[in-house]
């Protein structure tokens, strides 16, 4: 598959290059050459063991290529490099190597080693986004613009009220992010440290410190709750920057044009038509979406697994999980991009507010005439002249002011005020100033 041209351009290029072959590689050594420290510290294994193994195999090169090779005959990547590491030991090491471990136990333990430095940029990146969100959303904190609801104009809301709800969103993905434990994984073939009895347990608490795992309560080969949890936390920031992406996109629209991408050379440029200026960042944002909320549901339908060892769910889950990380981490970059370097262009969301005339005022104008006219004929009223506002293009009060029964009811400056959207924001500019006090107080 030419993955350079149709998959690892909606990626972080900075994870993929700390997540190839030999970084994986790099995990599971440092899961057995922990494994060995531990073992040797309890007594199962001779004194030097541990520093002799690694100094063997700390600088010793694997051929990934043949590793790679192996997994169509054992079934998954560790067994081929135990069995490639071993060939590179001393004989009287060999028994030493992978002693009482399982090939679940390394893949496992290495994909959190794996993940947990993806954990900590993503954590950044989010941070750089709530803080660019935060700039954004108080700058424009009263900015009238057009809300919209099933793709309609709606009633105003201002743009920093929808900036802070995009922060909001952000913010909570990151707090259920932070909170995901990586967990050592040491259970030996079927989960209960064969041959070791208690020792077994205090290996795996050991390793975890060693390795800076969390200590799961138990070996979990097949309760895969870490692995479902943290793949549904990477989902809910897909989704954040996905909601982000989706209202910046339709904002872009020529005819819309509320907002623009940053500009960049070259960036959003057309093959075929130079005028054009594609919202290129949203699209490889949502693209990243719709990827990870793939790779969710292949990871949450292996999430019960048989007996003591996946047939094939285990196995489903290495790409998925990996993948989600790395689109993630692409997806908060050219997000970060994004709000950093939006352009706001406030004079379109104002003419945008004026695109009916006034008409999206009507409510607020058949809640002014209710008391005089009744609410069934006021609503009658408002929507009518509205949409004679909208048909020929004439201001909404000037519309109104041809009623009698309006002009009889309230005054023209009652009317003016009505029909005023930025008189009418209801919580906007209370919610922005929420909003950041609840992001900032962490």
């Amino acid at each position: 598959m030419p993955a350079d041209f149709f998959k690892h351009p909606f990626m972080s290029r900075t994870a993929l290059a700390a997540c190839d072959e030999n970084a994986v590689v790099d995990a599971m050594l440092a899961f057995e050459l922990a494994l060995a420290e531990v073992q040797e510290q309890g007594g199962a294994l001779a004194e030097g063991t541990s520093r002799r193994l690694r100094e063997q195999l700390q600088g010793a090169t694997f051929d990934t290529a043949e590793i790679a090779q192996g997994i169509a005959t054992g079934g998954n990547v560790a067994i081929p490099f135990v069995k490639q590491a071993r060939a590179l030991l001393d004989d009287e090491l060999k028994s030493a190597w992978h002693k009482g471990a399982t090939s679940q136990d390394v893949v496992d333990s290495a994909l959190m080693l794996l993940l947990k430095p993806r954990l900590h940029a993503l954590d950044a990146w989010l941070l750089r986004c709530r803080s660019a969100a935060i700039d954004l959303m108080q700058t424009h904190a009263e900015i009238p613009m057009v809300g919209r609801t099933l793709m309609q104009q709606a009633l105003p809301i201002t743009f920093g009220v929808k900036v802070a709800h995009w922060a909001v969103g952000l913010e909570q993905a990151r707090r259920r992010l932070r909170e995901i434990e990586l967990p050592i994984q040491f259970g030996g073939a079927v989960g209960v440290h064969s041959g070791w009895d208690a020792e077994g347990l205090a290996w795996m608490d050991a390793l975890a410190t060693r390795l800076g795992l969390a200590s799961p309560v138990l070996p979990w080969h097949t309760d895969r709750y870490p692995v479902h949890t943290l793949v549904t936390a990477l989902d809910a920031v897909a989704t954040a920057t996905d909601k982000i992406a989706l209202d910046i996109s339709l904002m872009t629209q020529t005819e819309i044009g509320e907002v623009a991408e940053p500009a960049a050379p070259g960036m959003g440029e057309s093959s075929s038509m130079p005028h054009k200026r594609n919202p290129v960042r949203c699209a490889l944002i949502r693209s990243a979406a719709r990827q990870v909320h793939g790779h969710t549901s292949v990871v949450i339908n292996a999430a019960a697994q048989p007996l003591e060892r996946g047939l094939g769910e285990w196995h489903a889950e290495w790409a998925p999980l990996t993948e989600s990380a790395l689109l993630v981490e692409g997806a908060l970059e050219q997000a970060a991009t994004l709000l950093e370097g939006l352009e706001v262009h406030a004079e379109r969301m104002q003419r945008n507010l004026a695109a009916t005339g006034g008409g999206i005022m009507a409510e607020p104008v058949a809640k002014l005439l209710a008391p005089a006219l009744g609410t069934d004929k006021a609503k009658s009223v408002s929507a009518e002249a509205a949409e004679q506002a909208r048909l020929n293009a004439r201001p909404y009060a000037e519309v109104l002011a041809d009623y009698p029964e309006v002009t009889n009811a309230v005054s023209r400056q009652a009317l003016e005020k009505a029909c005023d959207p930025a008189l009418y924001l209801g919580s906007s500019t209370r919610q922005v100033e929420r909003a950041r006090q609840w992001l900032i107080n962490v």
